[in-house]
């Protein structure tokens, strides 16, 4: 089976560089395969367009721009909170930190620098901005079942978690 831009479900094994250097940002090599459905933005769109037209056991490397990737940096995305949020958490540059947005989804920040008066975070993703190098061998393409199309979950809704489905 061939993968097509919607409604299939594919498994791969992946390592991401960021482009022009050797060290490894992401892979699960030797870990289980990545799942996701096609079409369903479960993955960023410039890796999903260069996977259109692999099958099985094919192996490619891609170049994926910053834009089909993380997005371009964004700079209106870095703000100066006041320290007093940030009691109870011992600071320091390079800090991920959760939080939660506005819509009730979970938002990750980074920590540039303090002060002992503030905080300068920024909520652009780590990798926004840069240029993508991923080495990708597929280990699986099928098709979605009704039910994984209408839930958008890997094994469909009766496994979206809490029945022992190996959610990460």
């Amino acid at each position: 089976m061939t993968i097509t831009d919607t409604d299939c479900v594919v498994g791969i094994e992946y390592e991401v560089k960021e482009a022009g250097s050797a060290d490894i940002v992401d892979s699960n090599k030797g870990s289980q395969p990545l799942e996701f459905i096609m079409g369903k933005g479960q993955i960023i769109p410039g890796l999903e367009k260069a996977l259109c037209g692999m099958k099985k056991a094919e192996e490619g490397d891609f170049l994926i721009p910053s834009s089909e990737a993380y997005g371009e940096y964004n700079n209106e995305a870095v703000q100066v909170l006041p320290i007093e949020q940030f009691e109870g958490v011992e600071l320091k540059e390079g800090l991920t930190l959760y939080g939660q947005g506005e819509d009730g989804q979970t938002v990750q920040v980074t920590v540039k620098s303090f002060t002992d008066k503030d905080v300068t975070i920024d909520f652009n993703h780590p990798l926004a901005g840069k240029d993508l190098m991923f080495s990708v061998k597929v280990e699986s393409v099928r098709e979605a079942t009704a039910d994984e199309i209408t839930s958008g979950v890997v094994g469909g809704a009766a496994d979206s978690c809490g029945t022992g489905c190996g959610c990460h």
